[in-house]
């Protein structure tokens, strides 16, 4: 069976997340749904990485096998065609051999938190970036995130209902730069822990807004307690914009 490998960009505000729910409408159900429109069959997707309720992604990567072979091309914009008007797009379609798996093949995953700082509420990014009011130092912010950078045991950072075998990941990145009203945080490693962005970001603004010293943040990762996490993020602001496979 041919199979396909599509990098999928969508807004997560109306879905459940991208995996299957029964409490409402997923990500990876309105792709699969439009994908089997065009192709006449019933089809599974695999993600590179499953996002929560409320995120989104620039540049999400998924495969799926079809039952015969399609120009790429079509497979991209006959999909398109049914997703409308949902907030889903395939950016690109590409035939690949059948040892690519989208998650399991994957790297090196990247996602972007937005923050907008700034007193007057969002207009044109509600449902798009986390809306803080009171002032932020993302240069603190960046120092703080610093000492989160490397291999440690992240359960400190870890949703109670995570999965993995292990709480221990490297990270490769965690940047904070301000733009503007926008405070980005940008973070990078092969595999997060379930709700790990979100909790770092949300530990990294006690330490922008003065209530928490960088030493504090340090102190949080070594207690491997997650009763010392920061409140955690709102989903609204994460992004996925990323995924890197070997050449």
């Amino acid at each position: 069976m041919p199979r396909y490998k599509l990098v999928v960009e969508y807004d997560g505000t109306p879905f459940t997340g991208w995996q299957h729910q029964t409490n409402g409408l997923s990500v990876q159900q309105t792709v699969e749904e439009a994908i089997a429109r065009f192709a006449g069959e019933t089809v599974r997707i695999h993600c590179a990485g499953r996002t929560d309720s409320g995120v989104h992604a620039t540049h999400q990567v998924v495969h799926v096998d079809l039952a015969r072979e399609w120009r790429e091309d079509t497979v991209r914009d006959a999909t398109n065609a049914h997703l409308r008007p949902r907030p889903v797009a395939i950016l690109s379609a590409m035939r690949v051999p059948d040892t690519f798996h989208a998650r399991l093949s994957a790297v090196r995953r990247h996602y972007l938190y937005r923050i907008l700082n700034r007193r007057s509420p969002p207009a044109l990014d509600i449902d798009r970036a986390w809306h803080v009011a009171w002032p932020l130092d993302a240069a603190v912010m960046h120092a703080a995130a610093q000492t989160l950078v490397g291999r440690h045991d992240f359960t400190t950072f870890r949703a109670a209902e995570c999965q993995a075998n292990s709480p221990v990941r490297t990270l490769d990145r965690l940047d904070v730069e301000r733009v503007g009203d926008e405070i980005r945080v940008y973070a990078s490693a092969r595999s997060f822990l379930h709700h790990q962005v979100r909790s770092m970001v949300g530990t990294l603004e006690r330490a922008g807004a003065g209530r928490w010293s960088v030493s504090d943040v340090r102190a949080a990762l070594d207690a491997r307690d997650r009763t010392r996490c920061g409140p955690m993020a709102p989903s609204m602001g994460l992004y996925l914009v990323g995924v890197d496979y070997p050449d």
